[in-house]
């Protein structure tokens, strides 16, 4: 069985998970908005916080770590080359490093782009990947630090994992993203199908993530610079993906 997996949202469009082993008892948290909506629901549930997993350094996810600290002694996992702009870690981490939580394996990806130093965290048992700003349900992370090579590179890193991990990103973007995401690729009958989906979703206050790769393959752009419809729509047929892609952020950005 999947360890147990717990969406939360947070402060104003933030999501952070919980990550239950049942077995051992050990919780995980990965990203710490704030620790309001944590503390709660692990009182709400009976469960004891054991680990937190940074992705990244910027506040809105790492702000509430000292406020769970105070309640738990969780020890704290996050990038070593990012250890310096990070809460203070027990577990430094790179890309290729593994651990084991609930009898699981948790393998370190380095999915820079958005920062440099974000990493994910991908637990290919339970088909569970944190990917919090890198990839997004439709969307990507601006690039605030690295280059749109390195995000693209990041990106080709999740999209080999299995079609069916479930893509657990940072924020509740995906109805922005998708008004975006349709100017790139208007004749995507699977895209069309998806925005219905999520506009359902958001007129009942449901959350839109996580999302499954397959389906992110399919519709998100980001992910598919490399298909000639879009290369065509864009009028850069014969154009090498990576520009593709940097165009589409570009125009992200602007949009």
């Amino acid at each position: 069985m999947p360890l147990e997996l717990v969406t939360l949202p947070a402060l104003s469009d933030n999501y952070t998970y919980l990550l239950h082993d049942s077995q051992s008892g050990d919780t995980a948290c990965i990203d710490v908005p704030e620790a309001g909506p944590i503390l709660d629901e692990l009182s709400k549930r009976g469960w004891t916080l054991t680990e937190i997993w940074l992705t990244h350094h910027h506040h809105d996810h790492v702000g509430g770590v000292d406020d769970l600290l105070a309640q738990y002694d969780a020890k704290v996992t996050g990038a070593k080359a990012d250890r310096h702009r990070l809460p203070s870690l027990n577990r430094e981490v790179a890309e290729g490093d593994a651990f084991e939580f609930g009898g699981e394996v948790v393998e370190v990806l380095d999915v820079s782009g958005h920062t440099i130093g974000h990493v994910a965290f991908v637990l290919p048992e339970s088909g569970y990947a944190f990917t919090a700003d890198s990839l997004m349900a439709l969307g990507c992370g601006r690039l605030f630090e690295g280059t749109a090579a390195q995000m693209w590179e990041s990106l080709q890193k999740l999209a080999a994992l299995d079609p069916e991990t479930l893509i657990c990103s940072g924020h509740e973007y995906t109805q922005a993203n998708a008004r975006f995401a349709i100017t790139i690729d208007p004749d995507n009958s699977d895209l069309k199908d998806r925005i219905k989906r999520i506009n359902s979703k958001r007129d009942s206050n449901e959350p839109t993530v996580p999302s499954k790769l397959s389906e992110e393959a399919a519709t998100n752009p980001f992910l598919r610079a490399a298909d000639p419809a879009i290369m065509a729509h864009l009028d850069m047929i014969g154009a090498e993906p990576v520009d593709v892609f940097a165009e589409i952020r570009a125009r992200k950005d602007r949009f």
